[in-house]
């Protein structure tokens, strides 16, 4: 009975627990009903007030008996309902109207905007057709057909007018072709009939021209401009006599631009603009071809400059005012209409005698009218950044211009290059791309003017010609433009590195292109300096041919030895930098190759030339003396090798490099001490006056420099060298039977081969004595 009770008590709790919610859901519920009716009334919708609900739970029931089965399912139901969730903010539900299904875009613009057009067209085309034929049947008199046609292009004009305010679009297209209509018309009653004068016709063009633009005004079409801009260009040339003064005709034009521009700029119609842009230049330049003549030199260059100063200065205010992006398209239009100016006016000048030692001046006025431009942009802060450095550009790209209009040789590339590093560097520091890109070319240019310098001053000369003369060795003005060449470089590629934290294409090149011009540069002076020894050596003994009088040809050996010694330590300075300071894998592995080839030849090319001038020391010329310089030479390419050969051997230790190449270098060594001895040998067989082949000195160097390879490998336990010995004694063996026993004598053979053979058998030894070194050392090689 006790359980009962409890139960009964927990079921009127839940009771009385649901009772509030209900109570609750009601007050809720008159809330909603209050703000709906409220809006209904307003018509406005507001966002309903967040009025949040405080949730209630419901408590967790356990009941001590189990109820009967009718009850059970209630209790089941009661129980899994879902506790009463915090209010969400409830947001005004938005009536949804159904709308029409709209055309698709090119029905639109089929409908609305190209059928006008083409029956505008058409109907044009229907005018010009029905007045033609009245005109070749005679059915109207020309009076009639002018007013008629007068009526026309009214009409449609008028009921282009009356029906702007419901259809604007189409209105302007029925305004439009009237106009077109109007124009057409003047100029039939001026030109096929005569019935009105040249100035009234004149008047009702340009009239209609002013209507054009007010219309385009008030219409805000582009295209009616664009009629208009059409009409006012070709009445000058509809209307005109054939009197042929240009003058009136460019003043004219430099007005409609000065008003079409102004309109232009006003819409902000960039398409006005360009049309404007192209019509002018085109009759300017149509004029220029087929009509100019030394008689319009003044008026041609004015209007030049008229046209030029109206485009330039609209394009820069139009950028200013509308603060619209500097992109290729503006770009391209500037420059367009600078270099036409610059274009024309060139050829005006150069054209002109009274005037053609002006260029230069003219030029650098290119160059101020734009700093003036520039000046005025940055004082008064009127400009982005692009658009000012641009301007900035153009007066560097003018200015460079000027150099070689003005100057000769190598002013030309000094100041080119010059030009060309401070651009890179403003551009670099400034934030400017467009005026790096501007040094890139320069950059280029100023190069081939300094390799044309090379070309024409040091090397275009044989030793004949009286022009080597003119120039002292290191003390000359193209030695300082090759260094004020390689100051600009070595600039650049530093402004490079410093601000671009990445490796780009320039990182590689600039570095390139500086060693190039830096070996290159004293590389011509030495050439020259030769050039002018050789030529001061000739002795002239027969004045009507020239090519048979002695001239010293050994100059020419001492000029190529002294380039061998001269790139072997130019290669060996830009190793120990790279070693010393910039610590560059990648020039590294660059310099060794370098360094390899530049060996290679002169053990080839500079001991072939070490033995030409031995042979002159021994065989004297008649006309010129060989003096112990002959011989010394020899040793002083000796040290030049020995130079480069341990610069390329300290690579070998450096950690910046990350390659292991001690064998290759191994090798390279001791094929060039080989080498470098059996010149020697050689040499000194030669002084010494022997007559004999080098056969047997030869066998029995190289059997011994084997042997000393195989003992080395065996000493120093590397294994490579004891090869390299084993596999120079094979060589030697070869040579000695195949080459050098067929041209000895009896003594000499058994000489060399006892030699040969006790070497081998010295080998042989070391072998067999120090196998288990040799063969069972644990040190990897």
């Amino acid at each position: 009975m006790a359980n009962d009770q409890e139960y009964l008590n927990n079921l009127t709790k839940q009771f009385e627990i649901l009772l509030s919610k209900q109570e609750h859901f009601a007050k809720e519920l008159m809330v909603l009903h209050k703000e709906i009716e409220r809006l209904k009334k307003e018509g406005i919708p507001k966002q309903i007030s967040n009025n949040k609900t405080t949730p209630i739970a419901s408590p967790v029931i356990t009941p001590t008996k189990e109820p009967t089965k009718e009850f059970t399912k209630e209790t089941i139901n009661t129980t899994q309902a879902k506790a009463i969730q915090p209010e969400r903010n409830i947001q005004p539900i938005e009536k949804r109207i159904s709308k029409p299904k709209q055309k698709s875009n090119i029905e639109k613009f089929i409908g609305e905007n190209l059928l006008s057009k083409i029956g505008i067209l058409i109907l044009i085309i229907g005018v010009a057709i029905g007045a033609k034929y009245s005109i070749e049947n005679n059915l109207i008199s020309p009076l009639t057909r002018i007013i008629l046609g007068y009526l026309t292009g009214l009409g449609l004009l008028g009921l282009g007018i009356k029906l702007k305010e419901k259809y604007t679009s189409y209105s302007a297209v029925l305004v439009s072709g009237s106009i077109a209509i109007l124009y057409f018309i003047t100029f039939a009653a001026y030109s096929f009939y005569d019935i009105l004068p040249q100035i009234p016709a004149f008047a009702i063009m340009v009239l209609l021209t002013i209507f054009t633009v007010i219309a385009a005004i008030n219409y805000n079409k582009q295209a009616i401009a664009h009629i208009g801009l059409v009409g006012a260009y070709a009445v000058p040339f509809l209307l005109s006599s054939g009197s042929g003064q240009v003058g009136i005709l460019f003043t004219y034009m430099s007005i409609i631009n000065i008003g079409i521009l102004t309109l232009s700029f006003k819409k902000d119609w960039k398409g006005l603009f360009y049309s404007a842009f192209i019509f002018t230049w085109f009759i300017y330049g149509s004029w220029f071809l087929f009509s100019y003549n030394y008689d319009h030199f003044t008026k041609a260059f004015l209007f030049l400059f008229v046209f030029f100063l109206i485009f330039y200065t609209t394009f820069i205010v139009n950028k200013i005012k509308k603060n619209h992006a500097f992109n290729p398209s503006s770009i391209l239009i500037l420059l367009v209409n600078s270099f036409i100016f610059f274009g024309y006016g060139f050829y005006l000048l150069s054209s002109n005698q009274d005037y053609d030692s002006y260029l230069g001046l003219f030029t650098v006025a290119n160059a101020l009218l734009h700093f003036i431009a520039g000046t005025i942009l940055y004082k008064q802060k009127l400009a982005d950044s692009k658009l000012l450095y641009f301007i900035l550009g153009m007066v560097f790209v003018f200015i460079t211009i000027a150099v070689p209009v003005q100057l000769d040789g190598n002013y030309v590339t000094i100041l080119w290059i010059t030009i060309a590093a401070l651009l890179f560097w403003i551009g670099s520091s400034k934030g400017a791309p467009i005026l790096k890109q501007i040094s890139y070319p320069l950059v280029i240019l100023s190069l081939l003017s300094l390799f044309q310098d090379w070309g024409t001053y040091y090397l275009d000369h044989s030793y004949y010609s009286d022009y080597a003369g003119n120039i002292t060795p290191l003390l000359n003005v193209n030695l300082l433009g090759s260094l004020l060449s390689i100051v600009s470089l070595y600039f650049i590629y530093t402004t490079n590195k410093k601000y671009n934290t990445k490796n780009n294409v320039l990182s590689y090149i600039a570095p390139i292109l500086l060693v190039l011009v830096t070996f290159s540069s004293f590389f011509v002076e030495i050439v020259h300096y030769f050039n002018l020894a050789l030529d001061e050596s000739k002795i002239i003994i027969n004045k009507t041919d020239i090519y048979s009088n002695p001239i010293n040809y050994d100059i020419n050996s001492f000029s190529i030895l002294t380039l061998v010694c001269y790139t072997l330590l130019f290669f060996s300075i830009l190793s120990i930098i790279n070693i010393k300071k910039i610590k560059n894998r990648t020039l590294g592995i660059v310099n060794i190759s370098i360094n390899s080839i530049v060996l290679f030849i002169s053990l080839t090319v500079g001991l072939l030339i070490l033995s030409e001038l031995r042979d002159s020391y021994l065989n004297p010329s008649e006309y010129y003396n060989s003096g112990s310089m002959h011989l010394a030479v020899r040793y002083i390419l000796y040290t030049f090798i020995a130079l480069i050969v341990y610069c390329t051997y300290s690579y070998t230790k450096q950690s910046f490099m990350r390659i292991n190449f001690k064998i290759a270098f191994s090798i390279l060594l001791n094929i060039s001490v080989l080498w470098i001895l059996s010149s020697e040998l050689i040499n000194w067989i030669d002084l010494s006056g022997a007559e004999q082949t080098y056969g047997l000195e030869l066998s029995i160097l190289w059997g011994v420099y084997s042997f000393f390879l195989v003992a080395k490998g065996i000493w120093k336990k590397i294994k490579y060298i004891r090869i390299g010995g084993i596999i120079l004694f094979g060589i030697t063996i070869i040579k000695l039977f195949f080459m050098d026993l067929a041209s000895l004598n009896t003594i000499s053979k058994t000489l060399v081969l006892v030699i040969l053979g006790l070497l081998i058998l010295g080998v042989s030894f070391l072998y067999n004595k120090y196998k288990n070194k040799i063969f069972d050392e644990t040190k990897t090689e």
